[in-house]
């Protein structure tokens, strides 16, 4: 995927080190809204995490003072997360699950490796990531919507 930041063009990789795929057109993702989990210098969130969103993380991220439902998403949406917040719903399903809740596990929604740029690995570890991969995950974006 090109996209185009300050007039130039660069090529955007995902996690495997290969050309970004499409995300979601509908809704249409991505901290540019281009349907991609690109980062590029204005993204100081690091929107990269290409995720199928459920409502055990959308209460967590409400909890949190982001209410994405307010913008209109709902669980099944496909949205590009900040990866410090995935990572933070990681870590509080890890902490529960030690607690012996082992049902909060649910808070951290499945990942789209083939959609989440290689800047997400600046946060999180590729190990946490294919731990929670959509299955099945696909190596392109076929099925994108």
């Amino acid at each position: 995927m090109a996209s185009f930041q300050a007039g130039k063009a660069h090529q955007s990789l995902n996690v495997f080190k290969k050309p970004l795929g499409l995300f979601s057109k509908q809704p249409m993702t991505g901290f540019y809204r281009n349907g991609y989990c690109d980062v590029g210098p204005d993204d100081t969130g690091n929107h990269s995490v290409a995720a199928t969103l459920t409502d055990p993380f959308l209460d967590f991220t409400a909890s949190r003072g982001n209410n994405l439902r307010s913008t209109g998403l709902t669980a099944g949406c496909k949205w590009c997360l900040c990866a410090a917040r995935w990572k933070e719903a990681v870590e509080h399903a890890n902490s529960t699950v030690e607690a012996g809740d082992g049902a909060k596990t649910s808070v951290v929604p499945k990942v789209h490796l083939h959609a989440t740029s290689e800047k997400a690995l600046d946060v999180v570890s590729l190990g946490e990531l294919k731990r929670y991969a959509a299955e099945p995950e696909v190596g392109n974006a076929s099925n994108v919507t």
